[in-house]
C-alpha cells in the first residue's frame, strides 16, 4: 500500500498531478482545487488511497492527513466511488463538508457533485457520528451529544466558532447558527470583536 508520494512536480492537469520520484513519475489524482495549485518543479508530498481495480491501479492524493481520511470514509459509504468522493472534496472544503453532515445540512450536501437527495441523506445516517476524530477541521464546535447546550468550543477554533457558539446560547437551533455564520463568512475574519459579529447575525436573523 502506497500512503504517501512524495517529490517534484512535473506537470499538472484538471484532474492529476504527474510527480517525479527518482526519475519515476506517479499520476496522483486530486482535486481541481489542489490541481490548480501545483507549480512545476515544486517539491512535495501527497499522501495517497491507493485504489486497486480489476484494470488498474489509481492513486488518490490530498495535501492532509485529515482530507485523506475524509476521502477514505467517504468511498466507505454505500454508492460513493472514488471520483464522486474526490469531487465532493474538490467542491468545498473538508471543513464544511464536514459541518454540512454533522448538522443535517441536506441543502447543502445537495449542491455538491453526484449528490442527490437519498445519498446526501445516506451520509449523513452513514456518518454523523462518525467524524467526532475529525472535529478539529471544523471552524464550529462539534454538536452537542445530548439535549442541551452545546460542547464549548477551544479557544483554537476561532471566531466562527465563538459566534456559533454564541447564537446556539441565544436559543438559535444548530442549524440556524449554521446558516448565519456560513453567510458572514467574509465579515468573519482576525481583529472583528465578537460582539460586532453578534449583532450582525442578530440583524440578518431578524430580516428572516
Amino acid at each position: 500500500m502506497i500512503a504517501f508520494v512524495e517529490g517534484v512536480v512535473a506537470y499538472a492537469e484538471l484532474d492529476h498531478v504527474v510527480i517525479n520520484v527518482n526519475g519515476v513519475g506517479y499520476r496522483v489524482f486530486v482535486t481541481g482545487t489542489t490541481a490548480f495549485q501545483m507549480k512545476e518543479g515544486e517539491t512535495l508530498r501527497l499522501f495517497t488511497h491507493h485504489h486497486v481495480r480489476e484494470d488498474a491501479h489509481l492513486l488518490y492524493g490530498f495535501r492532509t492527513k485529515e482530507e485523506k481520511e475524509l476521502f477514505n470514509r467517504l468511498i466507505n459509504v454505500n454508492g460513493i466511488g472514488p471520483k464522486v468522493a474526490l469531487s465532493i472534496l474538490g467542491a468545498g472544503t473538508p471543513d464544511q463538508f464536514v459541518f454540512a453532515v454533522r448538522s443535517e445540512d441536506v441543502n447543502f450536501l445537495t449542491k455538491l457533485p453526484g449528490i442527490g437527495k437519498k445519498t446526501a441523506q445516506r451520509l449523513i445516517l452513514d456518518l454523523k457520528e462518525k467524524l467526532d476524530d475529525l472535529a478539529t477541521l471544523l471552524p464550529v464546535p462539534p454538536l452537542s451529544s445530548g439535549k442541551g447546550a452545546v460542547k464549548a468550543a477551544p479557544a483554537s477554533k476561532g471566531l466562527g466558532a465563538e459566534l456559533h457558539e454564541a447564537l446556539t446560547s441565544l436559543g438559535y437551533t444548530e442549524k440556524e447558527a449554521h446558516e448565519v455564520v456560513r453567510s458572514l463568512a467574509e465579515e468573519i475574519t482576525e481583529g472583528v470583536p465578537l460582539e460586532s459579529l453578534i449583532k450582525l447575525a442578530l440583524k440578518q436573523m431578524m430580516r428572516q
